[in-house]
C-alpha cells in the first residue's frame, strides 16, 4: 500500500509525498497519476493526512527520491519497489509539480526553496540521516542539501545529472519544446503516442518516454494538461541552468554515487569529473538506458546502485 502524507515545505509550501514503505506492488502503468496518484502504478493509496500533526515517524534507514523537472513522485514507483521492502521509501511532488502547491512568484521556485523542501521534508518525516536519491533537478537538489545539512544526509545516488552549466541555449530549447506540445491532449494514449513515437525532437521511439510524460498529466474539462505551469518550469530552470554546480559536489561529506544512462544527458567524461571532485564520489551506469534511467530501466538501475545502497544505507552502528 502507498500512503499519501503532506508535509510543510519553506515559505510555508504545502507539499505531496508518497510513501512507498512496504509496497511490493506491479509497477505497471494504469494511466496518469493525476486520476489516481501514484496508485496507479504503485498499488492502494491510503491518505494520511499532514505529517507535521501526527509527529515524527522513526523508520530508518530512510531514502528520500527527488524528481527532475517535469515529473512528479509516481515516476518514482518502478524503482521504488526495490526499495520500499527494506527502507522507509518517500517520493517528494517537489513544488510547482503534481499535487504539491505551485505559488504563483517566480521566486518562489529558487533553487534554496527547493532545497529548504527537500530539508523540511527529512525533518518533519524524522527520516534522517537519510539516502536522498535525485534525479534531474531533483539531484541538484539532494546534492545542495548534502552538503548544508550533512546530519540529515547518509548518502547520495545522483542520476544523469550534469554539474556544468547548461547555459542560455538550453534554456530557450526547452522553453521551444514546451510550447510544441499539441494541448490538450485528447487522452492519455494520445499523450503516449506524441511523446513516445510523433515529438519531432526524438531520434527513434521511446515508449517508456510516452508513459512517462502521459503520467504527468491532469484531467481537465478540455483534455489533458501537464501537472505544471510552463512558466513555473522556466522560473525553476532558470535558478540553476546559468551557473555551474562543481563548489556544491566538492562540499558533500557523504558517500556519493553518480549513475549516469549510457544513452542518456551526462556524458563519461562530465560524470568521471564529478565522482573526482566529489570527496567520496563513486561511479556506476546502466547500460542501455537514457535519461529516465529509473523509469524506462529500473531492475537495470536498481542492479546498478544496488551495492552502494547496501553499504550506505544502513543505520550507523552504535557506541
Amino acid at each position: 500500500m502507498v500512503r499519501h502524507i503532506e508535509v510543510i515545505g519553506a515559505q510555508g509550501t504545502r507539499l505531496a509525498a508518497w510513501d512507498f514503505t512496504g509496497s511490493t506492488a506491479s509497477t505497471e502503468s494504469a494511466g496518469p497519476a493525476a486520476s489516481a496518484g501514484p496508485a496507479a502504478s504503485a498499488g492502494p493509496v491510503a491518505s494520511a493526512g499532514p505529517v507535521a500533526s501526527a509527529g515524527p515517524v522513526p523508520s530508518p534507514p530512510g531514502v528520500l527520491l527527488l524528481h527532475g523537472l517535469l515529473g512528479r513522485a509516481s515516476t518514482w514507483a518502478p524503482a521504488a519497489r526495490f526499495l520500499a521492502p527494506h527502507h522507509r521509501t518517500v517520493a517528494l511532488d517537489q513544488r510547482g509539480h503534481g499535487d504539491s502547491d505551485r505559488p504563483a512568484e517566480p521566486s518562489a521556485y529558487s533553487l534554496e526553496a527547493h532545497v529548504g523542501d527537500a530539508e523540511a521534508a527529512l525533518e518533519q518525516l524524522g527520516a534522517g540521516p537519510a539516502v536522498l536519491v535525485g534525479h534531474g533537478m531533483g539531484a541538484l537538489t539532494a546534492w545542495r542539501l548534502a552538503a548544508r545539512r550533512p546530519d540529515l544526509v547518509r548518502a547520495l545516488v545522483v542520476c544523469d545529472t550534469r554539474a556544468a552549466a547548461l547555459g542560455g541555449a538550453a534554456r530557450e530549447e526547452q522553453r521551444r519544446w514546451l510550447d510544441s506540445w499539441p494541448l490538450p491532449f485528447a487522452s492519455p494514449d494520445a499523450a503516449r503516442r506524441w511523446f513516445g513515437e510523433q515529438d519531432p525532437s526524438l531520434e527513434r521511439p521511446c515508449p517508456a518516454r510516452g508513459d512517462f510524460h502521459a503520467e504527468l498529466l491532469e484531467r481537465r474539462p478540455d483534455g489533458w494538461w501537464p501537472g505544471f505551469s510552463p512558466d513555473h518550469v522556466m522560473a525553476t530552470l532558470d535558478a540553476w541552468v546559468y551557473d555551474a554546480h562543481w563548489d556544491d559536489l566538492a562540499q558533500v561529506p557523504c558517500p556519493a554515487l553518480v549513475v549516469r544512462g549510457v544513452d542518456g544527458q551526462l556524458g563519461r567524461a562530465e560524470a568521471q569529473e564529478m565522482v573526482r571532485v566529489l570527496p567520496r564520489g563513486r561511479y556506476a551506469e546502466v547500460p542501455g538506458a537514457g535519461p529516465l534511467l529509473h523509469y524506462g530501466q529500473p531492475d537495470a538501475w536498481y542492479a546498478a546502485v544496488a551495492p552502494f545502497l547496501a553499504e550506505h544505507s544502513l543505520p550507523a552502528p552504535s557506541h
